[in-house]
């Protein structure tokens, strides 16, 4: 019989699942992207992805919700106004500031991707139920917040 693990033990192998997970999910995402010829990384989506949900906002709120530094979302925003799916505007409450805005075809893109996300989606939370899943938010939510500084 193994020994019971401690709750760092247990804790360590949950974000080695949450690891797993993310992986299989950008490979699956990404992989339905390049079977239907869209010329976009899985990174890209994400910043799509928080701007379907809020458009017109800063850089630094696009970059807490993808999780990315600043300088790193640059580069993914360079390429997202290169491809014309979206535009900086200069914030008029502050010159520093760049709005980020969604253009027409970055918009379009919603309908065509969107779904897709949710198959794999719906494909990974297929045999949980809903209460599972809300257990299990609220449990990463928990730790992400004891790891916060104060």
């Amino acid at each position: 019989m193994l020994p019971n693990k401690t709750k760092a033990e247990l804790a360590l192998n949950l974000g080695r699942a949450m690891a797993e997970l993310r992986v299989l999910l950008r490979q699956q995402i990404q992989e339905k992207i390049k079977e239907n010829g869209i010329n976009l990384t899985f990174e890209m989506l994400e910043v799509l992805s928080c701007l379907w949900r809020r458009d017109g906002i800063i850089q630094q709120e696009i970059a807490d919700y993808t999780l990315r530094d600043k300088s790193s979302l640059t580069y993914l925003l360079d390429n997202l106004v290169k491809r014309k799916l979206v535009s900086r505007v200069e914030d008029g409450n502050d010159r520093r500031n760049k709005l980020i805005f969604l253009t027409q075809e970055g918009l379009a893109l919603k309908d065509q991707l969107y779904p897709w996300a949710m198959e794999v989606y719906q494909a990974a939370s297929e045999k949980l139920d809903e209460t599972a899943l809300e257990t299990a938010v609220a449990v990463l939510s928990q730790m992400t917040v004891a790891l916060k500084k104060p």
